[in-house]
């Protein structure tokens, strides 16, 4: 069982930058991809981006990218989310997740991280 661990999250001013860590811990991550989620007060979860964990295709959403950045140390069975040029919109709890397999979604979740972006 692969339990996951986010860490990084806090409070930034606007135009800041953060980074978000995620291990994968229990046993070595060898499954499909690596990502991020995020869920803002009042808003449903939104998918922000993932890796694939063999090559290094990522995907991300309209709304960060250019912004933010996945990578992965696979040594470290680790995924690191950098979010630079932050905007009050970017507050919410990130949650780090993987899977598997290429079926759509995400059947692994971490705890979840706090980001706070004030104006």
């Amino acid at each position: 069982q692969v339990q996951l661990v986010e860490s990084g999250g806090g409070l930034v001013q606007a135009g800041g930058s953060l980074r978000l860590s995620c291990a994968a811990s229990g046993r070595t991550f060898s499954g499909y991809a690596m990502g991020w989620f995020r869920q803002a007060p009042g808003k449903e979860r939104e998918f922000v981006g993932n890796i694939r964990w063999s090559g290094d295709t990522t995907s991300y959403a309209d709304s960060v990218k250019g912004r933010f950045t996945i990578s992965k140390d696979i040594a470290k069975n680790t995924v690191y989310l950098q979010m630079n040029s932050l905007k009050p919109d970017d507050t919410a709890v990130y949650y780090c997740v993987a899977k598997m397999s290429p079926i759509p979604g995400y059947n692994m979740w971490g705890q979840g991280t706090q980001v706070t972006v004030s104006s």
